[in-house]
């Protein structure tokens, strides 16, 4: 029997939680999620008909909305409990109108029911305050999810048609993965710009130790690439050999660091990614489970502050677990930096602040402890006095500017809230050198007091190129693009990867090729589209909505028009057009110069033959590649590869021209190369030319063997039986190839060891039982040894072009045992499957003589 009151949540953990809350009145059932969606096809969105939208259920909704329609058809209130941001409201307007639509709601009170944290006091309290649906929050989801379908379903299509191999194109995914690729090509013409430092080790008139660091040479104040050299260097060094120094002064000063603010969204995913190495969509997976735990507050916010409650029990444990000179005296007030924050919720803090990270009462499973421990922390150190640090800056000279050094150094004076937390930075931070000159600890000394100069040491530095995205530095840069909202980050840059338009390395977004030419295609035929102010003013146009300041549809006009224009501006566009404006733009990308290969674009393939073949990019069926401009004379193609600095790329480097000649094989004369194909690198050597008598003699067999086959057809035709097989045309011998064995680097490959590898299957010797040759080889799934038509594979520590006799063997019987077992294993399971076959069709027999 059902209960009266149905509330309806969107997970089954949640529905669990807040069971406990309420009464047997109340029964609680999840939907698991979203309900439906728009249909997944052109047309769901029609701006003709004032942007009527189509609706489906989600693959596997069906079963759960059934179970919500018998539950609902007996109640007398309903309940709507989704999570309380737009998304919870989108949730919960799909299950109210699926309802509505089927006449369930008729007579029945229904009310949308929120809370930022789910402790019984918040969901008691939730269910004393209901209200009605927000329809301004349902416009804004409704305004949203149209935009991003119109642009998915016009963008793609035109990318699929004149840029094939692409996948589709997001409205803010699009966004994201411009900021990935201009960072790499930032990267890609970073030209790296010497410079020197001087460190100079001296002794205080105590003897103490300390280093100082040259400030001024010749009465000017050095920037950065004064000294541009070792020669600039040396002759720094020199100048202060010369000078007898002594303390010239002493700036002592405090400094008071102030906590980092509560958690919002992005600023988890940020510090979860910098302290616990979590992905975004990790972090908010075990919030998540945190949240609908009743462990921590909603965990998608960009709001700041702090319940009075929550400020009220922070300060009680600060005071019990660290004492009151880390209490300051007032309770601390934030305000988010956030572009276009809406501070709508409370920040990301624990529910109960007395359940201590590792304590009774908290999270158990690792990663779920891990994320509370770095939330308690966050929250509590927000709430605690600033650390006091006492820094000193001490001059060094001979009382002239001619040469003056400065040693720098802090000592904490009062940790406050760093005895708790300190918040991490990004690898990427300038001036790392001189943090930690700041944060060293001086000895003793006075002004006027002489020095001792111990040693002198000059060291060389290059700028770096700008750091590739980590995923903590991405989300942070959309944040500051005012790009995205905090339910949206995870998504952003899990769809990158999905789509295969970015790859990790280290933890840092490297684009693909397939996504550098996306973005290229986008910036010139959608410039508008993913320019970053644009994405970041519509965003504006959706809070707007979600304030009630702005009508959806009005807003959804005024991007139709202009947006539509955009695309049929590209109906004419031919795919030679698109090519040739990749091919320019991205050329120094795929063909960059060096010392080694200042033609790029040759094409080495056809240097001999035709001379005169340029590389370009080419478009196929299934993408972009790299070809020659003598096609279809030369047929040398190859994917999208540019050399870098990894493993991979080294090996990109070494085939980036392909192919690679090793030399001539010195037997026959053959040319031998080294190339790549779909299924990795491997080596090759041509086939023998066919002299004009040999293609007659071959094409004479071949007609005659065309006579004979048309006799014995007509035989069979006579005889009533089946004609046989025309034989095939016979073709010139092939080049033979051969894949390299795993292990083995292209940067390895000699001349002899292809030819060896050309060579194989080679024999190993006669099996000393059967007389019958072993041979080895590498096949399709590895290296093998084969021994009367039956393959044992070689273990991948050994090698193919060593393996002897006395292990072939033993593999092969190790195999025939393997095999044998299998066979004894099967034929033991049908004889014990007999008995129950026959039993079985004895019943089924009385079964019909009983019918």
């Amino acid at each position: 029997m059902s209960a009266d009151n149905i509330v309806i949540v969107e997970s089954p953990a949640k529905a669990k939680t807040i069971n406990k809350y309420l009464g047997s009145d109340y029964e609680v059932i999840a939907s698991y999620g979203h309900v439906r969606d728009l249909v997944g096809k052109d047309g769901s969105v029609l701006p003709e008909e004032d942007f009527a939208m189509k609706w489906e259920l989600g693959e596997r909704a069906e079963k759960n909305v059934s179970d919500i329609k018998n539950l609902v058809k007996n109640a007398k209130s309903v309940f709507l409990a989704p999570d309380p941001d737009r998304e919870g409201e989108a949730i919960a307007w799909h299950v109210q109108e699926i309802l509505r639509e089927d006449g369930l709601l008729e007579g029945k009170n229904i009310q949308r029911v929120t809370f930022n944290e789910i402790t019984k006091s918040a969901v008691q309290n939730a269910f004393n305050h209901t209200r009605g649906l927000d329809q301004r929050l349902i416009e804004a989801y409704l305004a949203r999810r149209a935009l991003d379908y119109l642009v998915g379903f016009n963008i793609s299509p035109v990318l699929w048609r004149k840029l094939p191999g692409s996948r589709s194109a997001g409205r803010v995914q699009s966004v994201a993965l411009r900021l990935v690729c201009e960072r790499e090509a930032e990267i890609e013409v970073f030209k790296p710009q010497e410079y020197w430092s001087i460190e100079t080790r001296l002794h205080t008139i105590e003897g103490a130790p300390f280093t100082a660091r040259l400030t001024h040479l010749a009465g000017n104040k050095l920037d950065k690439f004064d000294l541009g050299s070792e020669g600039d260097a040396t002759h720094a060094i020199e100048r202060i050999k010369l000078k007898n120094l002594s303390i010239q002064k002493i700036e002592r000063k405090q400094a008071r660091r102030s906590p980092p603010a509560p958690f919002i969204t992005s600023t988890l995913q940020i510090e979860a990614s910098r302290k616990l190495g979590f992905s975004a969509s990790n972090t908010m997976r075990v919030a998540q489970q945190l949240y609908e735990a009743g462990l921590i507050t909603y965990m998608r916010t960009d709001g700041t502050t702090l319940s009075e409650e929550a400020v009220t029990q922070s300060r009680d444990v600060i005071k019990k677990e660290y004492g009151d000179q880390y209490l300051p005296d007032a309770p601390r007030l934030y305000k988010s930096k956030a572009k276009n924050a809406q501070e709508a919720h409370e920040a990301i803090r624990p529910t109960d602040l007395s359940k201590l990270p590792g304590r009774e009462g908290g999270p158990m499973e690792e990663s779920q402890r891990k994320l509370y421990d770095l939330i308690w922390k966050r929250t509590m150190a927000s709430q605690m006095e600033n650390a006091i640090l006492d820094q000193v800056a001490v001059d060094i000279s001979d009382g002239t500017d001619d040469v003056v050094l400065r040693a720098n150094g802090s000592v904490v004076k009062f940790d406050g809230f760093l005895t708790l937390y300190q918040e991490s930075t990004d690898d990427d931070d300038n001036d790392k050198d001189e943090k930690n000159e700041r944060d060293r600890i001086l000895p003793p000394m006075n002004e006027g007091e002489k020095t001792k100069i111990v040693d002198i040491d000059s060291n060389q530095h290059f700028t770096q190129p700008p750091p590739r995205y980590s995923e903590a530095t991405l989300v942070k840069k959309l944040e500051e693009l005012g790009i995205g909202r905090p339910s949206t980050y995870a998504s952003i840059l899990q769809v990158l990867r999905d789509r295969n338009y970015v790859t990790m390395d280290k933890k840092r977004f490297i684009p693909e090729d397939r996504g550098r030419l996306v973005t290229t295609f986008l910036q010139k035929f959608f410039a508008r589209y993913v320019d970053y102010d644009f994405t970041a003013n519509l965003e504006e146009e959706l809070d707007a909505i979600a304030a009630g300041h702005v009508a959806w549809k009005e807003m959804l006009r005024h991007f139709w028009v202009d947006f539509k224009a955009a695309v049929d501006e590209t109906k004419d566009l031919t795919i030679t057009e698109v090519i040739d404006y990749l091919d320019a733009e991205l050329g120094p990308h795929f063909f960059p110069t060096s010392a080694e290969n200042k033609e790029p674009r040759k094409c080495q393939a056809c240097a001999e033959t035709h001379g005169d073949g340029r590389l370009g990019l080419k478009l196929g069926k299934f993408g972009a590649f790299i070809g020659c401009s003598n096609y279809p004379e030369c047929k040398f193609t190859r994917p999208l590869v540019v050399p870098g600095d990894g493993d991979e790329d080294a090996e990109a480097a070494a085939l980036s021209n392909e192919p690679k000649i090793l030399g001539k094989d010195p037997g026959t004369g053959r040319t031998v190369t080294l190339r790549r194909g779909p299924y990795g690198p491997y080596v090759q050597i041509d086939a023998p030319e066919e002299t004009a008598e040999q293609e007659a003699k071959r094409m004479e067999a071949y007609e005659s063997d065309i006579e004979a086959w048309k006799e014995a057809k007509k035989v069979a035709k006579k005889a009533g039986e089946k004609a046989p097989k025309k034989p095939p045309k016979p073709k010139p011998e092939k080049p033979k190839r051969q894949g390299l064995p795993k292990g083995m680097s292209v940067g390895d490959v000699t001349l002899e060891n292809a030819l060896e590898l050309l060579a194989l299957p080679r024999d190993i010797g006669e099996h000393p039982e059967t007389g019958k040759m072993i041979k080895a080889g590498i096949g399709r799934f590895g290296p093998f040894v084969q021994h009367d038509g039956k393959y044992a594979s070689i273990p991948k520590d050994e090698d193919v072009m060593t393996i002897g006799m006395n292990r072939a063997v033993d593999l092969i019987a190790e195999k025939e045992k393997r095999d044998a077992a299998k066979i004894a294993k099967k034929t033991d399971k049908s004889d014990k499957d007999e008995p129950k076959k026959k039993t079985s069709k004895k019943k089924s027999s009385s079964k019909k003589k009983s019918a």
